[in-house]
């Protein structure tokens, strides 16, 4: 009896090991499509205070942002409730999945 439990759940183990190995697989794209998507956002917020020109405007540091506040932010651009032409113009672009690897990948950086 033993022997067919240690053998049951050793067959469990293996069936879901695929499943585990894929979602590796998925959120390793995921992070990777997150990366890839914030290459420009360096350009003004990977600066330690860093200011525009006009309006005179400081700009915030993205890295360490809780996933919540990034996913809102973009969309808010997206959609205008937030105002800035840049960001606006960056975030029109991005799709719900894209912004949800951006703010996981973000969430990410210190």
């Amino acid at each position: 009896m033993r022997l067919l439990t240690i053998a049951a759940a050793l067959a469990l183990s293996l069936a879901t090991a695929p499943a585990v190995a894929q979602e590796s697989a998925d959120a390793a794209a995921r992070t990777q499509n997150g990366y890839e998507l914030t290459y420009t956002c360096q350009g003004c917020h990977g600066i330690d205070g860093y200011k525009n020109a006009y309006p005179n405007y400081h700009v915030p540091k993205l890295g360490g942002q809780s996933v919540d506040y990034l996913v809102n932010a973009l969309t808010a651009y997206q959609t205008g409730t937030r105002t800035h032409p840049t960001m606006r113009a960056q975030a029109q672009g991005f799709s719900d999945q894209d912004i949800a690897d951006i703010a996981a990948f973000l969430s990410n950086v210190k």
